[in-house]
């Protein structure tokens, strides 16, 4: 079905550090919400080339940094108090699970899981990813909130689904209420997967077979370097086979829809991480050496 996608609002840049927060058309207009996604422009960590944005304690970068960008980034987010105070941050340590909690005041230290969802005015909820899909999630009736990590192990376990099913049990939430918006990720033009992770696919989700594309890669080394695959096999070579690459936008979307939500309701914020490292961080297309994004959501204290 069809989905609102935007390629993104940008706030105004912060003055000092030039950061840029990306806003999603669906959440954007309501007034009581604050949201946004993270690039990896501005900041003052230099590990990852250049001055950047890391919002993630990585082995990499030195904690000042990380408390440094958080400072700037929750003060270019609006999630300030009149006394100029920045609103605290509650996380979850990601596990790759279905597990939501609800929050009821920040909690350290972190539990593990990959959602949260909140009616408590002040407290920013917050996700990191390199990759991951961001969910956030809004009720504009109920005014409760939800932010989501779906990898793949998420995903194919529903976290997003399971988390819009916890805020209808534990908010009265209506699915006809909510708004959701899906943040920079991998996108299916560089994510390719095995075919151990197609068949967890299609072992958990009826929809599986609409997720996946078989690509053929004209650049790859066995085009390029044939002598190197030459076996006993007839006609001279092993069957390779194309990639197999996985839309996890579309999974998740699809999940939103599951769940009850209007397809008008779901925004997209464009942007593959993989493609574009200047903008965004990738722990794939960096091979593990990367930063962290932020997604966050909260309610706007009275």
């Amino acid at each position: 079905m069809p989905i609102a996608a935007t390629r993104g609002r940008k706030s105004p840049k912060h003055k000092a550090a030039s950061i840029e927060i990306l806003h999603a058309d669906s959440l954007h207009n309501i007034a009581w919400l604050i949201h946004g996604f993270s690039t990896r422009q501005g900041g003052v960590s230099t590990s990852y080339g250049g001055k950047s944005l890391n919002l993630g304690f990585t082995s990499h970068d030195a904690h000042q940094n990380v408390e440094s960008n958080r400072a700037l980034f929750l003060e270019a987010v609006g999630a300030t108090n009149k006394d100029k105070g920045v609103w605290p941050l509650a996380q979850v340590r990601q596990i790759h699970s279905a597990i939501t909690h609800r929050i009821g005041s920040v909690i350290q230290p972190a539990p593990a899981g990959d959602g949260m969802i909140t009616n408590v005015p002040g407290a920013l909820l917050a996700i990191k990813t390199a990759d991951c899909v961001p969910v956030l999630i809004a009720d504009v009736k109920q005014r409760v909130v939800g932010a989501f990590h779906a990898g793949w192990r998420g995903t194919v376990a529903r976290v997003v689904e399971k988390g819009v099913g916890e805020m209808r049990r534990q908010f009265a939430s209506s699915p006809r209420d909510l708004r959701a918006a899906l943040g920079p990720c991998i996108r299916k033009c560089c994510y390719s997967v095995g075919a151990e992770v197609r068949a967890e696919f299609e072992s958990q989700l009826a929809y599986a077979n609409e997720l996946f594309e078989e690509v053929f890669e004209s650049n790859a080394i066995h085009v390029n370097y044939p002598l190197l695959f030459l076996n006993q096999r007839a006609p001279g070579h092993a069957d390779l086979g194309p990639e197999i690459h996985l839309d996890l936008v579309a999974a998740n979307r699809h999940q939103l829809e599951d769940a009850g939500l209007h397809p008008g309701h779901i925004s997209v914020v464009e942007g593959c991480s993989a493609c574009d490292t200047r903008r965004f961080f990738s722990h794939r297309a960096e091979f593990g050496k990367t930063g962290r994004m932020m997604s966050v959501i909260g309610i706007r204290l009275e």
